[in-house]
C-alpha cells in the first residue's frame, strides 16, 4: 500500500469519476482504474460500487477513505517536519465563512509575501465540520468558533479527543433585525420567528437557536449558502439573522437593519496535537499580532 495509490484512492473518492480523477491527477484512465483494482486486492474488500460508469463508495470505501486521508497527511507532516529549512510544501487550512472574508486575507497575504514557497489551500465549512475535518486529516488546522453546548464544545473536550484550540481573532456576534423592528433585549422580544442560518453545524446558528429559543415558540430554520444572502433575507422582513460584526462591516454601503450584540465569540486556531511543521509555524508567526490581541481583550473583560 503506497502512497501513489492512497492518493489515486483519494481523488478519485473525491470526483466519483475514473475520467475525471485521471485528468486531474494528469494520468491515463487505464492507469487510475488498475491502480484502485490493486488496491482493492490488497485489502480484500470493494471501495467502490459501479453501476455502469456511476462509481459510489462502498460502506468500506467510506472507512478507508478517512485512514487514507490521515495517512497522506502525516507521510507530508513527515516530510516538512525532517526539512527543517524555510518553510515549503502545502498548508490546507478550513475556515469559517465569516473568518475567511473578514478575518484571514490580511495574514495570509503577508504569510505568501514572506514565504513564496508555502502553497496555502482554503477550503471553508462550518464549524463542527472544520473539526472532524481537522481529525480526519482532511485539513491541517482550521479556523472555527467552538460550539456554546453539545459535543466538543470546550478547549478540554477537544484535547480529549486529540486536538487543540488556541483563540486567535474575537467576534461579536450580532443578532440583525429587519428595518423597523422594535429594540429587543431577549428572544422573547423578536416579533419574526424565522432565522436565515448556514446548514447544521454551524457554531453561530447554535448560538442563535439558544439565544432566540428563550420564550418556547416555534422557530424556522431557513438555511442559506452566504451571509449576503442572509442580510437580503433580513433586509426583506421575513427572518433575523446573527452575523458578525466583521462581516458588515465589510459591505460598501451596509443595509440599513437594526442590530443587537448576542455575544463575543472566539475564533480558534485548531490543530491535532502534536503537529508541527515549518509552513504551519509561519501560518502562528502570520497570527501572532491576533493572537496577542485576543489575549489581550480576554485579559480585559475578566
Amino acid at each position: 500500500m503506497d502512497h501513489t495509490s492512497l492518493d489515486i484512492f483519494r481523488v478519485v473518492a473525491a470526483e466519483l469519476s475514473v475520467t475525471r480523477a485521471a485528468k486531474r491527477l494528469g494520468r491515463v484512465q487505464s492507469n487510475v482504474t488498475t491502480r484502485i483494482q490493486q488496491l482493492e486486492e490488497e485489502l480484500g474488500v470493494a471501495l467502490f460500487r459501479r453501476d455502469g460508469n456511476r462509481l459510489t463508495l462502498s460502506t468500506e470505501g467510506e472507512r478507508f477513505l478517512g485512514y487514507a486521508n490521515r495517512m497522506l497527511a502525516l507521510a507530508d507532516e513527515a516530510r516538512q517536519a525532517l526539512s527543517p529549512q524555510a518553510p515549503s510544501g502545502t498548508l490546507r487550512i478550513g475556515s469559517m465563512e465569516s473568518t475567511a472574508a473578514a478575518r484571514l486575507p490580511g495574514p495570509l497575504s503577508a504569510l505568501h509575501v514572506q514565504y513564496p514557497d508555502v502553497q496555502l489551500r482554503i477550503t471553508t465549512a462550518p464549524s463542527r465540520q472544520l473539526i472532524e475535518q481537522v481529525r480526519n486529516g482532511l485539513v491541517d488546522c482550521a479556523f472555527a468558533a467552538l460550539p456554546p453546548c453539545g459535543e466538543m464544545a470546550s478547549a478540554s473536550d477537544l484535547e480529549a479527543v486529540g486536538l487543540h484550540a488556541e483563540p486567535v481573532f474575537r467576534e461579536e456576534i450580532l443578532l440583525v433585525l429587519p428595518p423597523g423592528h422594535a429594540a429587543v433585549r431577549r428572544g422573547a422580544d423578536i416579533t419574526v420567528r424565522s432565522l436565515a442560518a448556514f446548514a447544521d453545524g454551524c457554531s453561530y446558528r447554535v448560538l442563535a437557536e439558544e439565544w432566540l429559543g428563550q420564550d418556547r415558540s416555534p422557530l424556522d430554520i431557513q438555511e442559506v449558502g452566504s451571509y449576503h444572502t442572509m442580510l437580503a433575507c433580513v433586509a426583506a422582513g421575513g427572518c433575523v439573522s446573527l452575523v458578525p460584526r466583521s462581516v458588515l462591516e465589510l459591505l460598501r454601503e451596509p443595509p440599513a437593519l437594526r442590530t443587537h450584540v448576542v455575544a463575543k465569540v472566539d475564533t480558534c486556531l485548531i490543530h491535532r496535537n502534536g503537529y508541527e511543521t515549518a509552513a504551519f509555524n509561519a501560518l502562528r508567526e502570520a497570527l501572532a499580532p491576533f493572537m496577542s490581541k485576543n489575549r489581550a481583550a480576554r485579559r480585559k473583560s475578566s
